[in-house]
């Protein structure tokens, strides 16, 4: 009899070992769609923030009108860096970009000053530029104002295309984890449907019964999290060390973010399912016990 316990504890133990295994991957699933999901927005708004707005001054500009624009720009929302280029400045990167030196044959130097403000990634499309165009025009001394059109809307379409295509996916392998998760709950307590049955019979409330079942899969989930955690951080170390990316840095929230979802997926879904696969053994007749 003493045996018979020690294997049927061997084989729980089995079973809890194999779907903690299971749901580990299917968290490092849910985690790695999570951080492509997120990597492909940060890299998006990275590409988005270097459009280049270029503000070209006049030449008789004078210093205290060139600090008040630039005052005003700082002070907005759309601009999230800018620099002032001098006529010397823009000469020089002309001459080392082209390699020609347009002041030797012209004798002076046909190049203007200009303000190059980098924007705010929410503000890096054609109908905000439109609009922040229309606010610099009201002051004086600004000749015009340049911008990249054309990439502008390839650079919004292609972030577009990319993000549906990564939500699409994402929500589709969510789903499939979370069926993935649910069947792991009810494969391991499916040998326990016996002591469940018993518990109810002699009495016990169906909170008292689900209670240690739900811990221990919140418990089974927490752990699975922990072992996702170290299969996305050995993932990601062999992404940036192998194919050159180690100059890319994930960015904190981004981190934190990608945890914390694969974190209440491993607990909310394991204590939801347990309570689910509880419930159908404590709504089950005796005898229906030994047909499923």
């Amino acid at each position: 009899m003493e045996q018979q316990q020690n294997v049927h504890k061997r084989s729980i133990r089995n079973i809890n070992l194999t779907s903690t295994i299971s749901m580990s991957l299917v968290l490092f699933l849910v985690g790695l769609i999570s951080l492509l999901l997120f990597v492909t927005r940060d890299m998006g708004n990275f590409v988005k923030e270097n459009v280049n707005l270029s503000i070209v001054l006049d030449d008789d500009i004078g210093v205290q009108y060139k600090k008040r624009i630039e005052k005003f720009l700082n002070a907005s929302p759309y601009a999230k860096s800018l620099e002032y280029v001098s006529k010397e400045d823009a000469l020089k990167e002309h001459v080392e970009t082209l390699g020609d030196d347009p002041q030797a044959f012209l004798g002076y130097n046909p190049l203007s000053a200009s303000i190059e403000v980098k924007l705010s990634s929410d503000y890096a499309n054609n109908d905000s530029v439109l609009v922040i165009e229309k606010k610099l025009k009201r002051f004086d001394h600004i000749k015009q104002v340049v911008y990249q059109k054309d990439m502008v809307s390839v650079i919004n379409e292609n972030v577009r295309k990319i993000s549906v295509i990564m939500l699409g996916l994402a929500s589709i392998l969510l789903i499939v984890s979370i069926a993935l998760i649910n069947n792991t709950i009810r494969l391991s307590l499916y040998s326990n449907r016996f002591s469940i049955n018993t518990m109810r019979l002699v009495g016990a409330t169906h909170w008292f019964i689900r209670k240690p079942y739900i811990a221990s899969g919140v418990t089974n989930g927490v752990i699975a999290t922990m072992i996702s955690y170290i299969f996305l951080g050995g993932t990601v170390y062999f992404v940036q060390h192998e194919f050159g990316l180690s100059g890319m840095i994930l960015q904190t929230s981004t981190v934190l973010t990608v945890m914390g979802v694969v974190l209440l997926t491993g607990v909310l879904f394991t204590a939801i399912s347990s309570y689910y696969a509880v419930n159908k053994y404590l709504k089950m007749n005796s005898n229906d016990m030994y047909l499923i």
